[in-house]
Parts: C-alpha cells; structure tokens; sequence
C-alpha cells in the first residue's frame, strides 16, 4: 500500500481541498503518513494569495530534496491556486515537481501520478470547471469522524479588488445549486458532523446557478439548512464581502439558533481612499454601519476582519484611518498581511510604493492595537458562561479538550482520563484568559466517559498540515 503526505498553505479553501485530495488518494488505494521517510507521494496544497507564498513552497520543496534524490520512486505534486497560476512553468522553476494540478484537477490526481510512474515526463493539468457540474467527489461517508466539516457552495471571484489574484487562480464565479449542498451537509450531519462552514471566495454573494438575480440569495440559502438540517448545531461561513451583507443577511442572524454570533468579515483599509483604490466598492462608513446593524442583531455579536498594510500610496493618514476602523469596530481579533505585489493584479500598475520597514512598523502598530482590543475582550469572558462545541484533543496539553464558543473564541477545557467529548456543546465557565484562547471548566462535572478513547498500538496516521493562515 503507497502513503501519501500533505502540506497545506492558505485559506479554509486550501484545507478543504487537501480533503478532497485525500478523497481521491483513498479511493485509489492510497493511505496517509506524517513521515516523510515512509511517503511514496508529497502533496504541496500551495496558496499564492502573497509573495510570501512562493518562498514557502521553494523552501518546503527544498527540506525533501535529499529524500526526492535518495527515493526515485517519490513523486511530488504541487496543487492548489499557486498551481492554477504558473502551470506548466512551475515544473521548471521547481526541478523536483513532478506532477501540477489546479483546484478543479483534483479528480485527475490518481491518473496523473499514474500516468509518471509509468516513465511519464512531468505533466501539468489546470483546466477550470473539469468537476462541473458537481464541485465535489460524492462519498458515502467522511475519510473520518469530523466534527467540523466545509461545504463548497461556490467557486471564484466577480470582485476585482485591485491587490487580488483569486479571480485569475479560481476563475469567475459559479454556484452550486442549493439542492446538493443541503444534500452535502445531510449527509454530514448524519455522520456525525456537529458544524458546517459553508466556504466560498465571496460566499455570501451565492444565488441558485439558474438564477439571474441582482441581489445575493444567500440569506434564503441559511434557512433552507436551518430547515433541512435540523439537527446541525452550528452553521458558519466563509469568506464573505461586505458588499453583500444585506438587511436579509443581518436578519438571518437574528432569527436562526445555528447561526453563531459572529462573522469574519474582511475590510482591508479603513481608509475612503485606499478603498477607492482597491476598488472594494463599499466606503468606510458604510462597512461601520452594516457591522453595527450586524451587532445589533444578537447580544455579543463579535466580528473579526482581514487588513492589508502598505498597500500602494498608502499615506500614514490613511493607516491612522485604519487604525482608528478598527477601534471603532471593536474587531475581537485582525489577521493583517503588508501588501504583496501578485501577477495579474491591477495593483501592479501602481508600484510597490512602501518601503518594506514601513510596512513592518505599521503592521507592527496594527497588531498592537488589535492584540490588546483581543487580550481585553477575552479578559472580559473570565467568569462568564459560555456555550462550546468540542472538537478534539488538544495539540498541546492531552489532558484538555479544544472547542470554539458561539462567538468563536476559542477555548480548552480540562478533561479526565478516558474521555472524549468530541461534538459536545458543553457548558462552561471562563476560568482564565491567555493571549488568543480562554481557559474553561464545565458547568457539571464529567460523571463518567461520554466516549471512551480505546488504546491502539498504532494510530491511524493522518496528513501532515502547516499552520492555516486565512485570506
């Protein structure tokens, strides 16, 4: 039996593929390992979202060199948007590669590798839409028992944000139809499935692929699971664009349970002008007044946004514009990139204008501010009640368990030997804050295992992933 090792860079997208990757591994007789010794076939998942992201794979790809030239029979296959994006060429600009495959390519995987350990010579295939009208493998059941699980509801970008390269690496958008994705997440559920993340690069702009609509029906999309899926507990999305967070939208997180409170929700300037210049076609104002409404709808409604730094003439008016968003909106936490010139943006034509120091000392400046609103807000949680879905182990400390809030803060939860609580929603208390989590005991003792955790000799190995930055 061959084993296969998977290294994931980027987005929830990214790590939702890496699934699909393993899908097709699985069905042709492929088994997982985190030993790179013992792997028959490296799997890179790459991101190209930042320039940052071709230094990752050269270097990831550079650690496995001695073992590519020591064990012929290796074969490495680079995947993902940074795959859509070069193609054929990355099979020169990295020797070790052997095969390329785009998001859309993932079904061709196992023909492909074939196809080089036959004496093939390296090969390449990013073709859009060879998965359509299905974006998704149909299977029975998950690989494994999840807890949490994504949802593709749709694929690429109409946005043309200036700094962006999805739409070239995904392509335009297209929409999978709401009867298989309620279909998809039945039969999630029914697996023992607990939480949905419906994904999508602007995923709150879906409507039915029939349909020809000027406003998003997504809204309409979150009941109709609400309905179908009774017994999901949790439904989330990502990534959505303020653009389309409609009075409906809003709405639906006032009246639907599984509905969390709270919404990642991308700004990237507070800045009118820099706004204008990514062409993100909303105004500051507008992103305050619509995240207010949003916070208005539940008591606690949390947000959490994307910003870029440094972007081309960006002025130190224009980042205190940014600095001052973020206290106005209360983000409970901000993952901040410096700008990043990419290939076939718009952006390109206006230089890379910050010097790279001034970029650092500004997202120097950003974290301070963010860090401390996120050290303070979960300060405020200690000795609070909050409700927590578990959903696994730690990585850390094997005597807790992990889980998210429904707010989305995450937290850990002391648990006696031999239990698993995994897909629980306990009751807890906030006992403790650090920097980016909560400390937590439950509100009733554990009396007994909810699962118990059997002993094996060997468990199963699972793929190997780097550490998930969101886009």
């Amino acid at each position: 039996m061959r084993r296969y090792l998977i290294q994931t860079f980027g987005c929830q997208m990214n790590v939702h593929d890496s699934l699909r990757i393993e899908e097709a591994l699985s069905g042709a007789g492929y088994t997982a390992t985190d030993a790179p010794e013992l792997a028959d076939l490296i799997v890179f998942n790459t991101c190209s979202i930042r320039e940052k992201a071709d230094h990752k794979l050269r270097s990831a790809a550079g650690t496995f060199r001695e073992l590519k030239e020591r064990k012929r029979d290796l074969v490495m296959v680079v995947a993902g948007c940074m795959a859509q994006q070069r193609g054929e060429a990355l099979l020169k600009e990295v020797d070790l590669v052997d095969v390329v495959i785009g998001p859309d390519n993932i079904v061709e995987l196992p023909s492909l590798i074939s196809h080089v350990r036959a004496g093939g010579p390296p090969i390449a295939r990013t073709v859009f839409d060879l998965e359509a009208p299905s974006f998704l493998q149909a299977h029975a059941q998950p690989l494994r028992r999840e807890v949490c699980a994504y949802v593709t509801i749709m694929k690429g970008c109409d946005e043309r944000c200036t700094y962006c390269i999805v739409p070239y690496t995904r392509g335009a958008e297209r929409y999978r139809s709401s009867d298989e994705i309620v279909a998809e997440a039945q039969r999630l559920v029914a697996a023992g499935v607990r939480e949905i993340t419906l994904l999508g690069q602007t995923v709150n702009s879906w409507h039915e692929p029939h349909e020809q609509v000027s406003e998003s029906r997504f809204p309409w999309l979150l009941r109709r699971i609400a309905r179908e899926v009774p017994e999901l507990k949790r439904l989330r999305y990502t990534s959505p664009h303020p653009r389309h967070l409609t009075p409906a939208l809003i709405a639906a997180h006032a009246e639907l349970d599984v509905l969390p409170a709270h919404v990642h929700m991308p700004v990237q300037s507070g800045s009118d002008r820099m706004l204008r210049l990514m062409l993100r076609r909303y105004r500051r104002q507008d992103f305050l007044d619509r995240i207010q409404a949003l916070k208005t709808s539940r008591p606690g409604f949390t947000v959490s946004t994307d910003v870029i730094v440094g972007f081309p003439g960006e002025t130190e008016e224009d980042f205190q514009d940014t600095l001052s968003l973020v206290r106005d909106a209360a983000f409970t936490s901000v993952f901040a990139f410096k700008y990043s010139p990419r290939p076939h943006t718009p952006a390109l034509r206006l230089g890379d204008t910050i010097p790279e120091a001034l970029k650092s000392e500004r997202l120097a400046r950003l974290f301070e501010v963010s860090e401390g609103q996120q050290a303070e807000y979960l300060q405020g949680l200690v000795g609070r009640e909050l409700e927590v879905l578990i959903d696994g182990p730690s990585k850390n400390d094997p005597t807790r368990f992990t889980g998210r809030s429904e707010r989305h803060e995450i937290v850990h939860v002391p648990v006696p030997v031999g239990c698993d609580p995994s897909g629980e929603l306990l009751r807890v208390r906030a006992i403790e804050a650090s920097k980016r989590s909560l400390l937590a005991e439950p509100n009733v003792p554990f009396r007994a295992p909810t699962r118990v955790v059997e002993p094996v000799a060997q468990p199963r190995k699972t793929s190997l992933r780097l550490p998930v930055v969101p886009v």
